[in-house]
């Protein structure tokens, strides 16, 4: 679907929004997505990236709409992923007077991916301004955010950041811009999309926003969903408490369960949680945001458990034993939240199990790959059905979670 919007005069969006979406890469764009595009027409004509390649012929159509395109002078290409940069070769080919601008490690990236022999470059250094006529482009290198060639442009005539992935979201809407979305719901996705992509690129966000910083800026345009007009400063502000890893007063209980014996546990650690949390509320108005979440593994995604955990203090993980070890859906969550490298968390096993064991122990064992923090030396576990004394220990152990949670809450407050 045709998207297009005007930033400034001369300044357009040309993507495309892709309502179909329901995977990216195992993100779970449940709201869509959009590949966003910038076509800039001044003394020189610059297209800012491209789109996947599938929709090619529709950026071609919306660019052609704009200009002819033997008029179009430069292909800037911030990121080499083929979300941006999939439809680059029927834009070259497109486009007979174009030369493709980029660093010399996107270069590199694009010619991994693409025939690149009869391109034409033009190889920008951080720092480095291509001048279009009346506007510039100021590229910055922000590498590993998130990729080693990513790129930033600021245009100081405009006052326009081309943020790349920085400050997007995975949302298909024919609404453009932060003021015309709600803005509860924008920031929900925002921070989504943070912790599923940019997460485990924590310090070079934070370096890529002291660089931004500087800048004077009044429109943000990132690479996917809507642009930024209205709430910069808010947003700004939020990437730079993920990117910090600060702390949420927030126990999250992720567990998946066979015949509800680790549901059963889960729930008293539920409980228990919740019950601390109450009596915190009672000592302290911080408290009142107090948030303990009960997640099922697999009826819930991991983009949306990696968007809750960002900044859960807390998190206890639960599984029965399948054939020695952990189920799946839980095997899954360990692993993507290692890939994730959240800041650590207090931590806590616990599972069932029934002829053997495995689940619950190997749950504990990747503690140490997760950097997390054990608050028992070993699972809680139950056999066949938990009994009192073992249920009575996970509500216990839910109690201790929240405590921890705030005490890392309030640190992070001083």
């Amino acid at each position: 679907m045709k998207l297009s919007a005007s930033l400034r005069p001369g300044i357009d969006q040309v993507g495309y929004v892709d309502y179909n979406v329901r995977d990216f890469h195992s993100y779970d764009t449940r709201l869509g997505a959009t590949y966003n595009a910038y076509l800039v027409r001044d003394e020189k004509v610059a297209l800012l990236d491209t789109v996947k390649a599938p929709y090619a012929a529709q950026l071609l159509r919306n660019v052609s709409s704009l200009t002819p395109l033997d008029k179009v002078d430069y292909l800037v290409c911030h990121h080499a992923e083929l979300d941006h940069a999939g439809a680059l070769p029927a834009m070259v080919q497109a486009c007979p007077n174009a030369t493709v601008v980029c660093n010399a490690k996107c270069k590199e990236a694009l010619a991994g991916f693409f025939d690149v022999s009869n391109w034409k470059f033009q190889i920008v250094a951080s720092g480095e301004s291509l001048s279009l006529g009346k506007r510039s482009l100021t590229f910055v290198n922000v590498p590993m955010v998130h990729w080693p060639e990513s790129t930033i442009s600021y245009m100081p005539e405009e006052k326009i950041l081309f943020s790349n992935d920085a400050f997007g979201q995975h949302i298909a809407t024919s609404e453009r811009f932060d003021d015309q979305y709600d803005l509860p719901k924008l920031l929900e996705e925002a921070k989504s999309y943070y912790a599923n992509i940019v997460a485990p690129y924590g310090k070079q966000t934070l370096k890529a926003l002291e660089a931004a910083a500087s800048l004077e800026i009044e429109l943000i345009a990132p690479a996917h969903g809507v642009m930024w007009r209205s709430h910069i400063p808010q947003i700004v502000q939020e990437y730079q408490k993920w990117a910090s890893g600060q702390y949420a007063p927030k126990v999250l209980v992720i567990y998946d369960t066979m015949w509800q014996s680790t549901e059963l546990m889960a729930e008293e650690i539920y409980a228990g949680a919740v019950e601390r949390g109450q009596a915190l509320a009672k000592e302290n108005p911080l408290a009142e945001r107090f948030d303990v979440q009960l997640m099922h593994a697999r009826k819930t995604t991991l983009t949306r458990l990696a968007a809750e955990a960002l900044d859960a203090a807390s998190i206890a993980f639960g599984s029965a034993t399948l054939n020695a070890w952990l189920m799946p859906s839980m095997a899954s969550v360990m692993a993507y939240f290692q890939g994730l490298k959240f800041r650590e968390k207090t931590a806590l096993a616990f599972g069932s199990f029934g002829w053997g064991q495995g689940g619950p122990e190997a749950i504990q064992k990747n503690f140490e790959a997760l950097k997390y923090h054990a608050i028992t030396e070993t699972p809680i576990k139950a056999k066949q059905r938990p009994n009192e004394e073992v249920l009575a220990q996970c509500r216990a152990a839910g109690a201790q979670l929240a405590q921890a949670a705030w005490e890392r809450f309030l640190k992070d407050q001083a």
